[in-house]
């Protein structure tokens, strides 16, 4: 089968150029040696992605594949990284005037199974939710053990002044995306991301509601390959556009991924998106003026490397640490070529 890619060249100051590939319906794939990138060193890190058991890997710079391990077209649940998706359906949604920021729980109808929200609690934006803000402490679907350990008590604090790592505030974006737009989550994955950027595997049938009798709103599973969620990262490095079409308002990709709140003893927080204002991702120097990451429980990481124009999809079906994740990182990342290693100025 012919591999068919779509080449953007964009202007820069100064007069230069530089191109943007972008996949057709199969991923073209280029020689790392061609670029700098040290082979040995590749093979080491893939090494190590076998021996902690990695689902998929796979690795893209300027638009082309350097190297893809594991069972990259394995569907695997994306955990919280179906958060950072449903960010992007938001930021289409917001642009198109079809959801107000600022309209509150009290003003969207919004509520919950006893014991139910309060009056203060209803003042919660849907901005609070998407920073993960809201002050609501309701039980939620998809939480695990440590989230219900450590969530605050119910009226600790009022909304937008206090961020938490909270299920309940992503699971209720759901129930509002598909309130104000009419349309179903998975089903808009599909047609408006997916088929955009012509995935070769997400369908609407790869995802499904969960509910639990405590709560109303259901978390939103979704199942990606490693291969469409590279896909997704490239896109979000090229802020939204894909060839000559812009799919997520590059605005939006800009503001969403800002480091607006900061998490205990990790990276900030952005709109469903994480950003790491430093160098170090995982305890791994990572040379960048910048990475957001999507990422989920077991080990599951989309990371972008903006000013490296460098994808990385790391998905993994049994669970593995965090600190392995790093270790992998730090293992492609000594592979780059030497001016990837480099502090930018």
């Amino acid at each position: 089968m012919a591999i068919l890619t779509f080449v953007a060249v964009l202007l820069l100051p100064g007069g230069g150029v530089v191109a943007q590939t972008f996949p057709g319906r199969d991923w073209q794939n280029a020689d790392p040696a061609d670029d700098g990138w040290s082979k040995s060193r590749l093979e080491a890190a893939r090494e190590f992605a076998q021996k902690i058991d990695s689902t998929g890997v796979m690795i893209v710079q300027d638009g082309r594949v350097l190297a893809a391990w594991g069972n990259v077209a394995q569907k695997v649940r994306v955990n919280s990284i179906r958060k950072s998706v449903l960010s992007g359906l938001y930021g289409i949604a917001v642009t198109d005037g079809r959801i107000d920021l600022e309209k509150t729980m009290q003003e969207l109808g919004i509520d919950d199974k006893p014991p139910a929200l309060t009056d203060g609690e209803k003042q919660a934006t849907v901005r609070d939710l998407l920073m993960a803000r809201s002050g609501v402490y309701h039980e939620a679907a998809a939480e695990n053990d440590h989230m219900k350990q450590v969530r605050p008590e119910r009226g600790s604090h009022r909304h937008g002044t206090f961020w938490y790592y909270n299920n309940w505030d992503f699971n209720v974006l759901g129930t509002i995306y598909r309130q104000r737009t009419s349309e179903d989550i998975f089903g808009a994955v599909e047609a408006r991301i997916a088929r955009p950027l012509d995935m070769q595997d997400f369908s609407a049938a790869d995802g499904r509601y969960v509910y639990v009798p405590a709560s109303m709103h259901p978390a939103y599973h979704m199942h990606f390959t490693t291969r469409d969620l590279a896909r997704f990262g490239w896109l979000y490095l090229n802020n939204g556009r894909w060839g000559d079409r812009q799919v997520v308002p590059e605005a939006w990709v800009r503001e969403s991924t800002k480091p607006l709140s900061d998490s205990p003893g990790g990276p900030s927080y952005g709109y469903l998106w994480w950003a790491y204002k430093k160098d170090v991702v995982l305890g791994v120097r990572v040379p960048s003026t910048g990475i957001v990451a999507a990422r989920g429980s077991n080990g599951q990481y989309l990371f972008i490397v903006r000013d490296r124009h460098l994808v990385i999809a790391h998905l993994h079906t049994k669970g593995t640490r965090d600190q392995d994740v790093g270790q992998l990182l730090e293992r492609i990342m000594m592979a780059a070529p030497a001016r990837y290693r480099a502090l930018p100025k």
